[in-house]
């Protein structure tokens, strides 16, 4: 089986487009959590605002609030969707928007999942809370090109079931589809929850196990906070999945997205320019607190 191949230096995709946002006006939104929401958005003209790649970000503006990037965690014919968590200034004016709202949004930035250097392997996505988000671009493009892949299975925690994103998803769509499985485990059960209590590590573990997961042919791709991260590579390392086939993202570092302010520097390498995809072989050689 081929090497999985991660492009860097995508900066490029954007070289002679305006910094200044493109006009994009709210054509749906749909509450997810108490604290995310999915917004859809479609030029005045009813088009998508840019053609992306799975992993993909966009720069959304709310003047005179800021501006903040955001994966791209869907795209149509004629539209892209973010899914966005109410954390700070940009955001909690952001979930004040309503249907019919233009805003500002640029983009695509940085690289991209490997979809096409990971064709023919069995797919494993492990995600945790709003983690889910960039996961879910690639879980979907898998879907839609079912063909070109084998197993897929996804892992996925939460703190609370309130606070599980894209539960039709989760528990109606994805399941249905053809050698595609589901697993949600929570942090915190209550009484109306049947399904497993447990972190995303050790469930990891006990789903790899119980379902039989080979390590062979197999790609995983993996997005959580620093913690969720941090276990859930041991946990990998230790069932014997490969650094190499091990893909992550780290979309939180990315800033201005074309490596003009700095703060995207981790050890010499500039994510909003090389990433913010990379396998865990290459992170191993990048110093960093994750």
């Amino acid at each position: 089986m081929p090497d999985i191949v991660v492009e860097h230096g995508c900066a490029g995709i954007c070289e002679g487009s305006s910094l200044v946002p493109n006009i994009v006006v709210v054509t749906g939104i749909k509450e997810l959590t108490h604290d995310v929401k999915l917004f859809t958005f479609k030029t005045p003209e009813g088009d998508a605002p840019f053609a992306s790649k799975p992993g993909q970000l966009g720069m959304f503006s709310v003047p005179p609030f800021g501006e903040c990037m955001f994966c791209i965690t869907s795209r149509g014919d004629d539209y892209v969707e973010m899914a966005v968590k109410k954390v700070g200034v940009v955001t909690e004016q952001m979930h004040k928007l309503r249907v019919g709202d233009s805003v500002g949004l640029r983009g695509p930035y940085g690289n991209c999942f490997p979809y096409e250097s990971t064709c023919g392997r069995n797919m494993l996505f492990i995600a945790g809370g709003i983690g889910m988000a960039p996961v879910r671009s690639f879980l979907e493009y898998c879907l839609r090109h079912r063909g070109d892949y084998g197993r897929i299975d996804l892992v996925y925690s939460a703190s609370t079931y309130d606070d599980l994103v894209f539960k039709e998803e989760l528990f109606e769509i994805w399941p249905s589809q053809p050698d595609t499985h589901v697993h949600v485990s929570l942090y915190h059960g209550n009484e109306t929850w049947t399904g497993p209590v447990s972190y995303t590590a050790p469930y990891l573990e006990q789903v790899v196990a119980n379902e039989g997961l080979s390590t062979e042919n197999t790609a995983v791709t993996l997005c959580g906070g620093p913690s969720l991260f941090r276990t859930c590579r041991e946990s990998l390392t230790k069932l014997g999945y490969k650094p190499e086939d091990i893909i992550t993202t780290l979309e939180a570092r990315m800033k201005c997205g074309v490596g003009k302010c700095g703060r995207c520097n981790i050890g010499g390498r500039y994510i909003c320019l090389d990433g913010p995809v990379f396998t865990e072989a290459e992170l191993a050689t990048i110093p960093r607190d994750l």
